[in-house]
């Protein structure tokens, strides 16, 4: 694998040979520059926007150098890209309306604007020093002691050299030794600069584009797109239960009719009982599918809302059970179908596996919150691990940021309780 950055390609036995010494001292090389146009820019913008400010004309400059972290920072992420491959967004948000004036209100309100003029006033102030000090310590220096054997043939004129103003060599068997040693220092600097610019990278990372913020992004746009995802299922289903419903379901009524109108009009014989057999099955095929659209969306859910598929579940159950809702109106589409499909998973192992004699559904809707309780009377031990299917409910429930919860002793009683965080919403047309 190709490493990502610096810190990485530094781990690996082929650095020295690769390019990332010479992108390291070209990060270095461009902070430095990059440290001294800023720096006098903004010296420049504050110094002049204090001056003209009793006249009101200076007040956009400092404005500008407000906003200097802005642009500091857009080349900083691209800079980054010289040591570190992964990316480093910013942290702005879009303005509410078009405009320069919603630019800038939305730009002087964001923590991250302050934080970008943070991180131009250290930069212009200690971080281009660095940085040009460790280019000079760690290129300049020894690239000087390598080339010995080179000036003294040209600028000692054969004679004697200088090594860093400091040594004087006056042998050509000196001066190639200390070329010798220039390269080892080279190499041993190679590792100085791949330490600086890493170093320089992550603090730069660190204030303009934290990787804890990248992660805090990516897991409310997760968080986002998992709702979004219940919301299109959920429309999904309702597609398809009205698609059953005008469509396949009406024509087995209609077939279902006229094998019946066919029955009557057929005398005794092998046909009559043809059409007979033809017209109990088309009646189990109109009941199945009747059965198969209440469970991909019950119609009565979409209708009249929540408290009323739960009765009708309640109704359709086995097992004797007793509602007591209580609901100020109709609730978001996703929380109702939530909480409909839980109430039937666990009436449905109530009948299956509790030997329950009778099962209570109650709720409230309090604080903000839907609450919703299943009791049932039966000899408990249910396992939400065991396949009973609440593990699915539940994987659905936290999307909605609600929670599950199971209680269910040996002997029994067992108490299934859901929470949704929601509010009442004015009814809507749900048929589309």
């Amino acid at each position: 694998m190709h490493p990502r950055n610096v810190w990485q390609a530094m781990r690996r036995p082929g650095f020295l040979l690769s390019p990332w010494p010479w992108r390291s001292a070209a990060y270095l090389l461009t902070g430095a520059v990059t440290g001294v146009v800023v720096l006098v820019g903004i010296v420049v913008s504050a110094v002049a926007g204090g001056v003209l400010a009793v006249v009101l004309v200076g007040l956009p400059l400092l404005v500008l150098t407000v906003l200097a972290g802005v642009p500091v920072a857009w080349v900083e992420r691209h800079r980054l890209r010289l040591v570190d491959s992964d990316p480093a967004p910013g942290r702005h948000a879009e303005p509410a309306a078009a405009g320069l004036w919603a630019w800038l209100t939305t730009r002087l309100r964001e923590r991250a604007t302050w934080r970008e003029l943070g991180h131009a006033l250290l930069f212009a102030g200690l971080l281009w020093p660095v940085d040009a000090l460790a280019v000079t310590v760690a290129l300049l220096f020894p690239l000087s002691v390598a080339a010995a054997p080179l000036l003294m043939a040209t600028v000692g004129g054969g004679q004697e050299v200088k090594v860093l103003k400091q040594w004087t060599v006056t042998t050509w068997p000196a001066a190639f030794g200390v070329a010798v040693l220039g390269l080892v220092l080279m190499a041993l600097c190679a590792y100085v600069l791949g330490v600086a610019a890493g170093a320089r990278a992550e603090l730069t990372r660190l204030l303009i584009a934290p990787r804890d913020g990248d992660l805090s992004a990516r897991v409310v746009e997760l968080a986002r797109s998992r709702a979004r995802l219940v919301d299109a299922f959920e429309a999904e289903r309702r597609r398809i239960e009205r698609d059953l419903h005008d469509g396949a379901q009406q024509r087995l009524v209609a077939l279902t009719m006229t094998l019946g109108l066919a029955r009557l009009d057929a005398p005794p014989g092998p046909l009559a009982d043809q059409l007979a057999k033809a017209h109990e099955e088309a009646d189990r095929a109109l009941a199945e599918l009747r059965e198969l659209i209440h469970g991909i969306h019950p119609k009565v859910l979409a209708d009249y809302g929540l408290e009323a598929a739960v009765a009708d579940a309640a109704d359709r159950s086995p097992v004797p059970v007793d509602v007591d809702l209580e609901l100020p109106g109709r609730l978001p589409e996703s929380v109702e179908a939530a909480a409909y499909f839980v109430v039937c998973e666990a009436l449905a192992n109530i009948a299956r596996h509790s030997g329950a004699s009778r099962a209570e559904v109650s709720g409230r809707h309090r604080d903000g919150r839907l609450c919703l309780r299943v009791r049932d009377d039966g000899r408990g031990g249910a396992d939400a691990a065991a396949g009973t299917g609440l593990t699915g409910l539940a994987d659905r429930v936290s999307v909605l940021d609600g929670r599950l919860s199971l209680s269910s002793p040996p002997g029994g009683p067992t108490l299934l309780s859901v929470e949704f965080p929601c509010d009442p919403c004015e009814p809507t047309d749900r048929s589309v």
